[in-house]
């Protein structure tokens, strides 16, 4: 096995295997508000998602890092654990964390795809080699129980009693936490004149942007006065709803596509009045939450994640199976909010000062439980 350097820290292999935006982030912000430990990275690119999530194990099978001994394991939601474990038998007592960034039971199917249970396998497997199960939210926490039951139902026999439960009392939420540097330091007033819509999520189909594109056409079509920016990472192919927004709307875009510098992005989040979610999938909501903490009302529908921050009269009715009926009902309580503009909510409590004590709390825990000091 080779050698590697001698500290006192305890010594943490984390693992990203789909690098993407909020888990590189929270990562990042892991390793640098946790400087009391060794970290070690080992991260995939965000491309592949099928071969990454079911292949990654694979992809790192004869990583250096692998071949080391470790005092904690960390790893995301796509890692595949329970494979790396059998295939590095010095790495099967090793405790490891998991962080559930999302969970592939509750993924809205595009119908494009094709069908496969591996992904959800892949999360399940995991969790249950896990010794500490982390949410980021609760909505992440109950879809993953309630949709993991429904499916473990379908099998036919060998289904262990109590596997959720046990799954269950390891977890806990906690939140990716948000930087401290992007919270205003006084509210400010929203431009009722013509306001500045934000839309800051990924350019997938999961994101609604077909949701959006009706909610825009709804204001217009009331004569309201607007102005939006569009902007997410974007990947190889973009649904269709992107290229009529830009074409119905051309004229109220401030920015679209994807912003490659972050200052340009955190100074987005200052000038906007409203950040918007048309989402079907969203775990927790991180975009959301960095243009709060910016000073933006929210406009959200009432489901997912978003119960959990989003004050009541922010949030529009929720019509998963009825995008039209949902784009009037957003455009409507828009409307209300520009006619009756409530102060700003600032998610206080997910803020990096707030949230590294607990994720601290959470490794030491783990360790010591397991003889590590």
């Amino acid at each position: 096995m080779p050698e590697h350097t001698v500290t006192n820290r305890p010594r943490i292999l984390l693992l990203s295997a789909y690098d993407a935006g909020s888990h590189r982030r929270w990562r990042e912000q892991l390793v640098a508000s946790h400087p009391e430990f060794d970290w070690h990275i080992l991260a995939l690119p965000p491309r592949f998602f099928q071969w990454r999530i079911r292949g990654n194990a694979l992809t790192w099978l004869q990583a250096p890092l692998l071949q080391e001994s470790w005092d904690l394991l960390l790893v995301t939601s796509t890692v595949d654990l329970a494979t790396l474990r059998g295939i590095h038998p010095h790495l099967a007592a090793t405790p490891a964390i998991l962080y559930m960034h999302e969970n592939q039971f509750a993924y809205p199917d595009s119908g494009n795809q094709h069908s496969s249970a591996e992904p959800k396998m892949v999360n399940l497997y995991s969790a249950v080699a896990a010794n500490t199960v982390l949410f980021n939210s609760d909505w992440n926490r109950r879809s993953f129980v309630e949709q993991a039951q429904a499916f473990l139902d379908k099998l036919p026999d060998g289904v262990p009693e109590g596997l959720l439960r046990g799954i269950v009392d390891k977890s806990c939420v906690l939140p990716v936490p948000v930087e401290d540097s992007l919270f205003a330091e006084e509210r400010r007033c929203i431009n009722r004149q013509c306001p500045h819509l934000l839309w800051n999520h990924r350019w997938e189909y999961d994101k609604g942007p077909d949701r959006l594109l009706l909610m825009l056409d709804a204001l217009a079509a009331r004569g309201l006065r607007f102005q939006i920016s569009v902007v997410g990472e974007q990947f190889r192919k973009a649904p269709e709803a992107f290229r009529l927004i830009e074409q119905r709307h051309s004229e109220r875009l401030v920015d679209f596509g994807f912003m490659a510098s972050r200052q340009d992005y955190n100074r987005l989040l200052r000038q906007a009045d409203v950040v918007v979610s048309t989402a079907l999938h969203d775990f927790q909501g991180l975009a959301m939450l960095e243009a709060m903490a910016s000073g933006c009302l929210a406009l959200a529908p009432d489901r997912l994640a978003y119960p959990e921050y989003v004050p009541g009269n922010q949030r529009y009715p929720s019509y998963p199976d009825d995008p039209e009926t949902e784009a009037l009902g957003a455009a409507d309580r828009l409307i209300e909010l520009f006619e009756n503009p409530p102060l700003p909510s600032f998610p206080d409590e997910w803020r990096v000062s707030s949230l590294a004590a607990r994720y601290g709390d959470i490794i030491r825990a783990t360790l010591e439980k397991h003889g590590v000091s």
